[in-house]
């Protein structure tokens, strides 16, 4: 189990938020990188077998890149001319930044899925609408269920001989069969659920419900530290400690003491769960040793 898990989902939502934040809204090269590399490391650690995803994603960041030196021609610095139009280091640069601040926000919303499992989004949302957590959740259970329905029909109609990939024809056909086949089995098991919720009694009076989750001391201290960091991330922000700007040249303002902070703060945000991940490792591993 990830130590992770262990933290009330309230104090989960909370740090996703508070890292995205800062992701979606500034455009601060620096702070973009420290993004970006945290949520890359904490993928390969936290999700296994994600080699493709990473593939896709670097696929994304070099076409998001390169979009803009090619529409946008502005700054001072051409790196060389393209039709008649000329390629800027400053548009790259932008580009790039804004490969990073894409890129760095899709990581953290699937290390935020893959957190965020259907009972905690129905611990987090059922105090607020009940009806609303119990369509989220379901929802969620759906994608992946539809998923492995879909991979056993088209390996049942491959064992009969029906599904075929010989040509485009036949491939068409059989996804065209196997879809079709999915469908059916989603609206049987739509009513079948139904029918179990209403003999259940779903609906009828007030609902109660019991939840595995407590908030406890050390989530409370992480919040805690969350709020701090991301505090002290904003007001250097505002302040300008992290001024930037990339038109008609590419400066970053010196730091100073105001940035230095900002910097230091967002990259511990950044790493906590990293660090809490890399504890318990190590934790788990002097504790083997001492068997």
């Amino acid at each position: 189990m990830h130590s992770v898990d262990s933290y009330n989902p309230i104090v989960i939502t909370v740090y996703f938020f508070a890292v995205i934040f800062v992701s979606m809204f500034c455009m601060n090269p620096i702070l973009l990188i420290i993004s970006l590399l945290c949520a890359v490391i904490y993928s390969v650690i936290r999700i296994k077998d994600s080699y493709k995803k990473h593939l896709y994603c670097l696929l994304l960041f070099i076409i998001v890149s390169i979009i803009n030196p090619l529409v946008s021609h502005n700054g001072k610095t051409v790196l060389f001319v393209l039709n008649d139009s000329p390629i800027t280091l400053e548009a790259l640069a932008y580009g790039v930044t804004m490969a990073m601040a894409i890129i760095g926000v899709i990581y953290w919303f699937s290390l935020f899925t893959n957190i965020m499992t259907s009972d905690k989004l129905l611990y987090l949302l059922g105090s607020l609408s009940p009806k609303l957590s119990l369509i989220i959740s379901m929802g969620i259970r759906y994608v992946n269920l539809f998923a492995q329905q879909m991979k056993k029909i088209k390996e049942s109609q491959t064992a009969l001989g029906l599904y075929k990939g010989e040509n485009v024809v036949d491939r068409v056909k059989g996804n065209i069969r196997v879809f079709s086949i999915l469908i059916t089995w989603a609206l049987e098991n739509g009513i079948t659920t139904a029918d179990s919720m209403a003999a259940r009694g779903y609906g009828i009076g007030k609902r109660s419900h019991f939840t595995v989750f407590t908030f406890k001391k050390k989530d409370g201290i992480m919040i805690g530290l969350v709020t701090l960091l991301l505090g002290v991330t904003i007001i250097s922000v505002v302040l300008g400690g992290s001024s930037y700007t990339f038109y008609p040249a590419i400066t970053i303002a010196s730091p100073g003491i105001i940035g230095s902070c900002g910097y230091a703060a967002y990259f511990i945000l950044s790493m906590m769960l990293i660090i809490i991940e890399v504890e318990e490792s190590l934790k788990w591993k002097y504790l083997q040793s001492k068997i």
